[in-house]
């Protein structure tokens, strides 16, 4: 199941579909959505916050996720349970039922465990409880097929946003934790989500903008083939954008990204975001997890992952030149 962000065509064989897979997927969630309807006729009240990671593709963000996953603090969308899009809390009492230590009787399901490499391959991680980014989920509350930005207000009209809170909610009774999800689809629409949720944290994670959009650059070539390629959602400034050379329409893409999030998160309250910066979250990561846990009143958790990551891409870079010279455009904006 492809979890990438941007359409279908022009992708490599590597990233491209599976079919046969989609096609399963969508019966059997058609089947489920059946029962998931008589578990939303009694929602749930959220009693955890909905965590939301936000900012530009390649900043970050999977790392962040992966990382997240491993403290123990939150659930978060799998790539089992992305498979019950359509029929989350099903999915995750499905996933309880394989993968709990609690209900593996006399080890019959003991090849499921908990997915501990921090490796992804454009946002698209492996293992049964490795991160997924979610997309289908997400779009399922979404009025167009394929279409990718939307302002607030199209949102407040379109959204069915007592389902989506509802299966948030179940997910969360069901784990008995916060839930974390990739928001990126919606870095544009901060203010409407923070409207909607009682409890949400949403995460800004930062990456230098020189290193970010050169690892936008390779992953245009590994995942279609081009750098001239559009890679992601198309935002709303992609009109804009798209007739430029790939290093400016990049930096432009990531520039556009990360000044949407920083604004939104300004109609935020203080005590429902945190500004992760990729770059110190790497060299102490503990940090965060001692910012996270405050924010969510979860202090004296203990911190038992790594010390330090290593910081990707902080070499000289061939086109550091360039990037540089296309991102000064935009300062003083």
């Amino acid at each position: 199941m492809s979890s990438s962000h941007g359409a279908a065509d022009g992708r490599t064989s590597s990233f491209s579909r599976n079919m046969g897979l989609e096609a399963l997927l969508k019966d059997v969630n058609s089947s489920l959505w059946v029962a998931e309807q008589e578990t939303l006729a009694n929602p749930r009240k959220a009693e955890y916050p909905v965590i939301l990671v936000m900012g530009p593709h390649r900043s970050g963000t999977t790392l962040f996720m992966q990382w997240l996953a491993n403290t123990g603090l939150v659930a978060y969308p799998t790539n089992l349970l992305s498979r019950f899009y359509q029929a989350p809390i099903i999915g995750a009492k499905l996933q309880l039922l394989l993968t709990d230590p609690r209900f593996n009787f006399r080890d019959e399901l003991g090849e499921f465990v908990q997915q501990s490499e921090f490796k992804s391959e454009n946002g698209k991680t492996k293992g049964v409880l490795a991160p997924n980014e979610f997309w289908y989920f997400w779009r399922r509350f979404l009025a167009e097929a394929g279409r990718d930005a939307w302002t607030d207000e199209e949102l407040k009209l379109s959204m069915d946003t007592q389902t989506l809170c509802a299966e948030l909610a179940g997910m969360m009774d069901v784990f008995q934790k916060p839930f974390a999800a990739k928001g990126l689809l919606f870095n544009y629409n901060i203010p409407f989500l923070d409207s909607i949720f009682d409890k949400v944290l949403f995460v800004q994670i930062k990456r230098d903008p020189v290193t970010n959009v050169a690892s936008v650059l390779e992953a245009r070539k590994r995942q279609l083939g081009s750098e001239a390629e559009w890679y992601s959602f198309k935002i709303p400034e992609y009109e804009e954008l798209k007739n430029l050379d790939p290093i400016a329409q990049a930096a432009g893409q990531v520039h556009c990204i990360n000044k949407a999030v920083t604004r939104g998160l300004e109609l935020v309250g203080e005590s429902r975001k945190l500004v992760v910066q990729y770059e110190d979250f790497c060299e102490a990561p503990q940090k965060a997890f001692d910012q996270l846990t405050e924010k969510l009143a979860m202090q004296g958790s203990e911190y038992q992952g790594p010390a330090s990551f290593r910081v990707t891409r902080d070499a000289e870079l061939p086109n550091r030149t360039l990037i540089q010279q296309a991102l000064s455009g935009y300062k003083g904006e």
